[in-house]
C-alpha cells in the first residue's frame, strides 16, 4: 500500500516537473537566441553609418577595414551590399543569408526566427537596410555561427536536467516519507487487528502521527477494543458460572444414574447402562463447549478407531430413534484410524445425525459410511430430505443460521457450526453437498497423520 500511495504522490510530482522544466528550457533557448540577434542588430546598426558614407562616397575602402576587423575581432562575417545586391565590401556571403539580404534591400528588418532545438540553428544572419534621407542605398548583412549558442543551450540544458533530477530524486524522498507518514496509522490498526484475531484482546494502537482523520480512527479502534474485551470477558464469566452451576447437577445425576445401574434388574440393566454412558458422554460434551467456548478447543496428538466411534453412536442413535432406518457403517477393510479427539468426534457426528435425522422424512433411509482416502478418514452421512439450494451449502457452518424453509423445525443453527469448530483443531472439517438423487449428504474429514486435509 505504501508503494502504490508513493507511486501516487510521486508520479504528479514527475509530470509537473516535466512540464515546467520543458516550458524552461524552451525559454531558456528562445532567451540565448534572442540575446545574440539584439547583439548581432547593435553591431549592423553600428556598421550602417560606416556604410553609408562608403556607398555615398562610392569608396569600398571607407568600410572595408571596420567588417575585416570586426571579423577578426568576433568572428562573424559581414558584407555591405549595394541597392541592385551587389557585393560592395566585406567578408562575402552565401547562400544562407540570401533572403535576409533581399528583405533588407527592400527596405525590411531582417526578423529573429526562432528555433526550439539548438541543432536546427546554423546560422544567425541580420540584415540591416541602409538608409540616405529617404533613399535606399544597400544593407549591411552579418552571419555569426551558432556553434557557441547552441553550446550554451546544451549547457544550460545540462545543469537544468540535472536540477529536475535532483529534485526528482528529492521528490522520491518526499513521497515515501509522506505516505510512511499518511499509512503509519493504517499499519498499526492492521498489526492490532492481527493481534486481536490472534487472540491478543488486550492489543492497543499507541497514539501517534499522521493525518488527523487517521487518528481518529485509531483513538476509534481502541474504543472499540476496549468493549469488545469488556463483552468477552463477561461471556467468559458467563461461562465460569454456567460451568459451575451445570456441573453440580449434572455430577447429582449421574452418582443417581450410577445408583440406579447397581440395583437395576438384570432385564432393565441394558437400558441403564445406556443411560450412564450417555449421561457421562454428556459430561465429556459440557467439557468440551465449554473450551469452545473459550476459544481453547483441544488439540490432541493420539489417534482414534474412527470405525468403532460411530459404531458405537450409530447403535446409541439406532435406540433414540425407533423406526428410524439407519443403515451402515460397513466394517472396514484397512484400519480407520485419525488424530482426533473422541469427545469432538462424536459431538461433531452427532451434530451431523441430529441434523439429518429433523430433515429427513418419516422411513427414510440414514446412509452412514467410513473409508480411508488418501491420507484422510471421511465419515459420510447421507439423508433423503429437501436439502438446500447450491447457493447456501456455505452458510450452513455458520452460527444461528436457518435455511428460511426451517422454519417449523426445532434447532438453534448452532448444531454444525460447533461440529465445524470442534474438528478444526486437528485438521478436521466439515464438508457439505448436495447427494444425487436429493438430500444433503455431510462428510466429515479427519487427518490420519495430524497435519490436516
Amino acid at each position: 500500500m505504501r508503494r502504490r500511495l508513493t507511486i501516487i504522490l510521486y508520479v504528479p510530482s514527475v509530470l509537473l516537473l516535466l512540464v515546467l522544466g520543458l516550458a524552461y528550457a524552451e525559454s531558456t533557448a528562445g532567451a540565448q537566441q534572442q540575446r545574440v540577434y539584439v547583439d548581432r542588430l547593435a553591431d549592423a546598426s553600428y556598421l550602417v553609418r560606416t556604410a553609408r558614407q562608403s556607398l555615398l562616397s562610392d569608396d569600398p575602402s571607407v568600410v572595408s577595414a571596420d567588417l575585416n576587423r570586426y571579423h577578426h575581432v568576433y568572428g562573424v562575417r559581414a558584407a555591405v551590399v549595394d541597392a541592385s545586391g551587389r557585393d560592395w565590401a566585406g567578408t562575402g556571403l552565401d547562400a544562407t543569408a540570401l533572403a535576409e539580404t533581399e528583405a533588407a534591400l527592400a527596405g525590411h528588418r531582417s526578423e529573429f526566427r526562432k528555433s526550439f532545438l539548438p541543432w536546427d540553428v546554423d546560422q544567425i544572419v541580420v540584415a540591416e537596410p541602409v538608409y540616405d534621407g529617404g533613399d535606399l542605398l544597400g544593407a549591411v548583412v552579418t552571419v555569426s555561427d551558432a556553434e557557441r549558442l547552441a553550446r550554451d543551450i546544451w549547457l544550460n540544458w545540462g545543469m537544468l536536467i540535472a536540477g529536475v533530477v535532483l529534485v526528482l530524486a528529492l521528490a522520491v524522498v518526499v513521497a515515501d516519507r509522506t505516505a510512511r507518514w499518511v499509512l503509519g496509522p493504517v499499519r498499526a490498526v492492521d498489526h492490532a487487528m492481527t493481534d486481536v484475531g490472534r487472540g491478543d484482546l488486550a492489543a492497543r494502537i499507541p497514539s501517534s502521527a499522521g493525518p488527523p482523520e487517521l487518528r481518529q480512527v485509531v483513538e476509534h479502534f481502541n474504543d472499540m477494543s476496549d468493549q469488545v474485551e469488556r463483552l468477552v470477558r463477561k461471556q467468559q464469566q458467563f461461562v465460569a458460572n454456567a460451568s459451575h452451576e451445570l456441573r453440580n447437577p449434572l455430577n447429582a445425576l449421574m452418582l443417581r444414574v450410577d445408583a440406579l445401574v447397581e440395583s437395576a434388574a438384570d432385564a432393565d440393566r441394558e437400558d441403564a447402562e445406556f443411560v450412564r454412558a450417555e449421561a457421562r458422554r454428556l459430561a465429556n460434551i459440557l467439557d468440551a463447549l465449554l473450551l469452545l467456548a473459550d476459544d481453547a478447543a483441544p488439540h490432541v496428538e493420539t489417534e482414534v478407531e474412527v470405525s468403532e466411534v460411530i459404531r458405537g453412536r450409530v447403535e446409541s442413535w439406532r435406540q433414540l430413534t425407533r423406526g428410524r432406518p439407519i443403515r451402515g457403517p460397513e466394517p472396514a477393510r484397512d484400519p480407520a484410524r485419525a488424530v482426533v479427539g473422541t469427545t469432538a468426534l462424536e459431538s461433531a457426528f452427532d451434530a451431523v445425525m441430529d441434523n439429518a435425522v429433523k430433515y429427513s422424512p418419516a422411513g427414510a433411509p440414514i446412509e452412514v459410511s467410513v473409508h480411508t482416502d488418501d491420507g484422510v478418514v471421511e465419515v459420510a452421512v447421507r439423508d433423503h430430505g429437501p436439502g438446500v439450494p447450491a447457493q447456501a451449502l456455505g452458510r450452513m457452518t455458520e452460527r444461528f443460521w436457518r435455511g428460511p424453509q426451517r422454519t417449523g423445525v426445532s434447532g438453534s443453527g448452532l448444531g454444525l457450526s460447533i461440529a465445524s469448530e470442534l474438528l478444526a483443531p486437528n485438521g478436521g472439517e466439515l464438508v457439505l453437498g448436495l447427494a444425487s438423487g436429493g438430500g444433503l449428504e455431510a462428510r466429515i474429514r479427519l487427518p490420519r497423520n495430524g497435519d490436516g486435509p
